[in-house]
Parts: structure tokens; sequence; C-alpha cells
């Protein structure tokens, strides 16, 4: 009926994996998980291998980094029932009935697609975390995601993650588009996870840099259009406008001030918004537009 499939990088997946196979049991579910771990060398790996002794639960491990996308890719693959719910491995159900609404609407389902929603904790974080957390609570929470889907297998197996985005960033932008464009309809649910592995604001920004070098690729390759990225949208204007290099400039030359507000106890979202549509306009500078 089931397949939960959670990739995993460096993030021990049990406590997770335990309160899933909790739910699906209470609630008579016929049901696997399958975790895999992206090569990390991790010694999460450790405890993650605990997942092997659970009922209708594996754990494998990629002898080389595959890339999220591919990962799930691979875990679909393997999946042997007709659904397919994708969790993140630093997620966790924010209810006790959250398989269970899942498995609800698979009994009655009119659509392919369902998304439950991402939450983040009330709990103000430390100062190291603050824009992470902030963008999560602000940006994410309303935002459709693949870390908290069902998806019927037909569906993604026919359209899968696009497997040359290896690095971190707009996956899930890809994917969706994909979808949309084959006329597929997402409907999101009130089933949230709680995302629980916040990064620090520099390792946050960093990941961040990476990504928007993806959105590069997905613009240069037009697998993408404007209309699904803001990011793209605002460069496209400032194209017109011939301000491409110097919205680089400007970027470069307050790129260590921005990024102090950043990195503070108040980091501004607006801030962090012109941050990114700068560093996309000095990639696409250092690149010769």
């Amino acid at each position: 009926m089931l397949s939960i499939l959670i990739p995993v990088y460096n993030y021990n997946a049990l406590p997770l994996v335990t309160e899933l196979v909790k739910q699906c049991n209470f609630n008579g579910i016929t049901f696997e998980i399958l975790c895999q771990d992206d090569a990390s060398n991790s010694q999460e790996n450790i405890l993650n291998q605990e997942i092997n002794l659970i009922s209708n639960s594996s754990f494998f491990v990629n002898e080389r980094n595959l890339g999220r996308g591919k990962n799930i890719n691979s875990l679909a693959l393997k999946a042997k029932y007709n659904w397919l719910l994708i969790l993140d491995c630093d997620t966790f159900p924010t209810a006790n009935n959250f398989i269970k609404k899942y498995a609800d609407l698979i009994s009655n389902a009119t659509k392919n697609i369902f998304f439950g929603g991402i939450m983040y904790e009330d709990k103000k974080p430390e100062k190291e975390q603050l824009l992470r957390w902030i963008y999560g609570k602000k940006r994410e929470a309303v935002s459709v995601l693949t870390s908290n889907l069902l998806i019927k297998k037909e569906v993604f197996l026919q359209y899968p993650f696009d497997e040359s985005i290896t690095k971190y960033g707009y996956e899930d932008l890809l994917f969706f588009s994909v979808l949309k464009s084959n006329h597929f309809q997402f409907l999101q649910i009130d089933n949230p996870t709680y995302h629980l592995n916040l990064e620090t604001s520099i390792l946050f920004l960093k990941k961040t840099k990476t990504a928007l070098e993806n959105l590069v690729f997905l613009y240069n390759s037009r697998k993408i259009s404007k209309e699904e990225s803001k990011i793209i949208k605002a460069f496209e204007l400032l194209k017109k406008l011939k301000l491409i290099r110097f919205s680089a400039f400007l970027f470069n030359t307050n790129q260590k001030k921005i990024e102090r507000n950043l990195l503070s106890q108040k980091p501004s979202l607006l801030l962090f918004d012109l941050y990114k549509l700068g560093c996309f306009c000095n990639l696409k500078t250092i690149a010769k537009i």
C-alpha cells in the first residue's frame, strides 16, 4: 500500500523510522520504509544500521554520492507499493495521526500528489541558527516541497527528479515545474512535519550560494522559466534595464555588510532576497551572461 522513502545524509533517521512504524502498525497499514544514506560516511550510520532490525524497514548506503534527487529516484525504483511517501530524514510528524491522514487519502484518492506541509517549532533558536529558522517559518512553511510528499508511484517513475542536478538546491522547483507542465495538480493538506535540523546561518548561506549555481544552470539550460522563479523574473527585468553588471558590482561591494546582518540576531529576509538576486547576477556576470 505505502512505500515510505527517506533520503539520508549525515543524520540519525532511527527516531523517525521508529515513529512511522509505530503509526503504521497502529493503523493496520501495509507498508515498507526505505532509507538510503548518500555516501556521507557519517558516524550516524552506526545507529541507522539498526533500522534493518525493525519490521518492514531497510537502510542502504550509497557507494558514491548521487545528490538528493537521484537518491530519491533510486529509492523509488526499490519501492514495491503503488504510493510513495517522501520524507526528509530531519523531519518528524507533528501528530500521531500523521500516517492515518495519508492512508485515508489513498483510500479515497481523486488526485495523485499531496503535500502535507512543513512546520518549525516556535521556540527561538540560538543566534547562530536564526536565519535558517526565520526563513523556514516565513517561506518554507508556505511552500510546496518534496520533504513531505505523497505521490502515486507510477506518476513519480514517469516524472522523476532531474538527475542532471547533483548539487544542493532547486531540485524541488524543477520537479514541480515538470509536473505542472504535464497538467498535474497538487493538493496541499494539513498534515505537517517538523523540520528539526536547523543549520547554522553560515552553512545556510554557503548552501544558498551552491543552490544559486544550480539555478543558473537551470536557467541557462532553459529547464525552468521566469514564471517559476522570482529570482529569474527579477534578473530578466534587470537585464532589460541593462543593470546586471551594476547589480553584480553592488553585490560584491556590499556582500560582507549584508552577510553581517544575515548572521546577526535580527536577520532581514528582504536583505536575504537582495543578497540572492545579487549573487545570481554575479554568477551570470562571471559566466559572461
